[in-house]
């Protein structure tokens, strides 16, 4: 009989830890109280990121920090009473922020984003979602040539220890690219074997279906309790209460929430995020997903319309929306791209990003609890981490040797 298992979160990284499963033969049951893809994988910046084996680290610059203090810039703002109640793990993320540990960290994430786009490819296939995927790359674009070369630099040590491809471009090479931006770039990189998506929560959707055909099953329900009876797991829902003998954990921003009640007090915190679709006449539509690096905001010309993706906002998962990192967001992209039209939606959308303060994620099973796995903690990176999550998860959970070292993703490791 095949081993019954119930995986809680029906992102990215859920849907795949669930494909994976029932495609050794479990019994599978996802569950959310959405449809698949519909949290954070809807609204992120829709990139396959196989260039991203560096984490994104809290400043640590004097000017940059000193720069923030105003919160009106667009890559990273904050609501302090926010800040204060997540001092511990935000002094933990700036302390793995210094340059020996976050050297020391880059190899141990950089495992799991090297296998990214080649753990998506039989994914996509399975699903017939090529024609959601582009496979061009994208352009990290510069206003300054200082930021360029420092980044260049960067490009070089990926290409050489990690597989990463990029073209570096001039001013030229880039209008010549993408001759829809302004005049007065200093350049870009194009990174070449990263790609893009038109819509990312079509393409968790269309992930969800493929495991439905494997014989998964999805239920659309609010989980209200979690619970260990016997030798097996109890999920209660306002549905019923659905049994297995294993549990998966993945459950994004909300997760570090719903371990309290296991007792599990891991220093979970959130950066926030916010979108927002524009038109664009189909002859002035970007070729390319881009980020204006200097100023820190992603433009993506994605099905909908120009998706516009915002930096980070360190605030609480429910604390209300503050627009103003967005209308900055756009007020420069519009210095950067003249052909962003009108807004296509009447409210933007907000989203959480799950971070830790080393920026990897917890990955493994709970430490006190057999039968219960935990998968959450991508930071910026779940969409892009995703398969290759659900394949080691599957693999730990079925005895298999795994394809990278999980010991840097063991949750006793805080």
């Amino acid at each position: 009989m095949s081993r019954e298992t119930i995986v809680l979160g029906a992102g990215m990284v859920g849907v795949s830890i669930a494909w994976h499963l029932a495609r050794r033969g479990r019994a599978v049951l996802l569950m959310d109280r959405r449809p698949p893809g519909r949290e954070t994988s809807y609204g992120n910046g829709g990139l396959i990121q196989r260039e991203a084996v560096r984490p994104y680290p809290f400043p640590r610059e004097l000017s940059k920090l000193l720069s923030a203090v105003p919160n009106r810039r667009v890559d990273i703002r904050y609501r302090l009473q926010d800040m204060l109640r997540s001092a511990g793990p935000l002094y933990g993320y700036w302390r793995n922020s210094a340059p020996q540990r976050h050297a020391d960290i880059i190899p141990e994430y950089a495992s799991l984003i090297a296998l990214s786009t080649q753990e998506h490819a039989p994914m996509i296939e399975a699903a017939e979602a090529n024609h959601l995927v582009r496979k061009e790359g994208w352009l990290e674009v510069y206003r300054r040539p200082a930021g360029l070369e420092k980044r260049a630099g960067e490009a070089r040590d990926a290409a050489e220890r990690f597989g990463v491809t990029h073209d570096l471009l001039d001013a030229a090479q880039l209008k010549q690219r993408e001759p829809q931006l302004s005049d007065g770039l200093a350049g870009a990189i194009h990174w070449t074997n990263s790609w893009g998506v038109a819509d990312p929560g079509a393409l968790v959707a269309a992930y969800a279906s493929q495991f439905e055909r494997e014989g998964g099953r999805f239920l659309q329900a609010e989980v209200r309790d979690v619970s260990r009876h016997g030798w097996s797991w109890r999920v209660a829902t306002e549905k019923g209460i659905q049994e297995a003998q294993e549990v998966v954990v993945a459950l994004g921003p909300w997760a570090g929430d719903w371990l309290r009640s296991l007792g599990y007090r891991l220093p979970t915190f959130v950066k926030r995020g916010y979108h927002m679709h524009y038109a664009a006449p189909e002859e002035r539509r970007l070729r390319h997903w881009l980020l204006d690096a200097d100023v820190g905001y992603i433009l993506a010309p994605m099905r909908p319309g120009i998706r516009l993706t915002t930096g980070a906002e360190l605030a609480a998962l429910g604390a209300p929306p503050q627009y103003g990192q967005l209308e900055a967001a756009e007020r420069k992209a519009r210095e950067l791209y003249a052909g962003l039209g009108e807004r296509l939606e009447e409210t933007p959308w907000r989203g959480a990003r799950p971070c830790l303060p080393d920026m990897k994620p917890v990955i493994g099973p709970a430490p006190r609890h057999p039968g219960l796995w935990l998968a959450f903690g991508h930071g910026h990176q779940g969409f892009t981490m995703g398969p290759v999550t659900g394949r080691v998860v599957a693999e730990m959970m079925e005895g298999e040797p795994t394809a990278v070292d999980m010991r840097p993703f063991r949750a006793d490791r805080f």
